[in-house]
């Protein structure tokens, strides 16, 4: 381990993009970056290893969530305090996860959301039914948290050893469960949770993986889940050693 920080970077198809993306986590934050190739059929891991980063490889795709918590175990069982998640597709600037890494590494977040919506993020454009979608989200998440998240879906979001630990054995799967229903579990856990903006970039290349059915399907999903979240078992997710 030759840093205090593991960046995973879940990636699906993204040889277009990781390796800029690698380079730029090891220039901005000298942190270690595991790069989680989650069944890839390009070269994403190549590009990836070319660039300076650990690649682990799932032999087929399981999702964002599984990639994820891959990462999570990694940095589990390396003994990294401090792990942060950044997208492959370069919408996240490395130069902004600085204030995320901060509010972890001084105590005063066990999970650091970086938020494209809060007030100082600047202009994102989504469209009209997913900024209703998120706003639902977003309502909902903060009266559970009980401390306002705009930004449920961010993938970029910095954890201590705490959240890592809990991660590692619990992280949710399903897609968008592994933003929204994640941040649930922190509330189950006791972890605190504190937004911060942050500017983002459209994605540089590659392709989103869900189109607008697959997006209104995983939607009424996850409110199903949101729902029962309260009757289910809370799943411990490890011990802080």
């Amino acid at each position: 381990m030759s840093a205090s920080v593991l960046a995973i970077v879940p990636a699906l198809n993204e040889e277009a993009t990781v390796a800029a993306v690698v380079q730029a986590i090891r220039s901005d934050l000298g942190a270690d970056v595991l790069v989680v190739d989650d069944g890839s059929s390009d070269l994403t891991s190549d590009k990836a290893l070319s660039a300076g980063a650990l690649v682990a490889r799932h032999p087929f795709n399981l999702g964002v969530g599984a990639a994820l918590r891959t990462g999570f175990r990694y940095a589990d069982l390396r003994g990294y305090p401090i792990a942060i998640q950044v997208d492959a597709d370069g919408q996240h600037v490395s130069t902004e996860a600085h204030t995320l890494l901060e509010l972890v590494r001084t105590g005063q977040a066990d999970v650091a959301v970086g938020s494209r919506f809060a007030e100082g993020a600047g202009d994102y454009g989504v469209g009209r039914m997913r900024r209703f979608s998120m706003r639902v989200l977003s309502r909902i998440i903060s009266r559970r948290l009980g401390t306002r998240i705009t930004d449920t879906t961010s993938g970029f979001r910095a954890f201590d050893r705490a959240a890592i630990v809990r991660f590692s054995q619990a992280y949710p799967t399903a897609y968008l469960s592994d933003t929204v229903e994640a941040l649930l579990l922190t509330k189950d856990w006791g972890l605190r949770v504190v937004e911060v903006p942050v500017a983002m970039r459209e994605r540089m290349g590659g392709q989103a993986s869900n189109n607008a059915l697959r997006s209104a399907y995983h939607l009424v999903r996850l409110m199903l889940v949101i729902a029962l979240h309260r009757v289910r078992r809370p799943l411990l997710g490890g011990t802080v050693a």
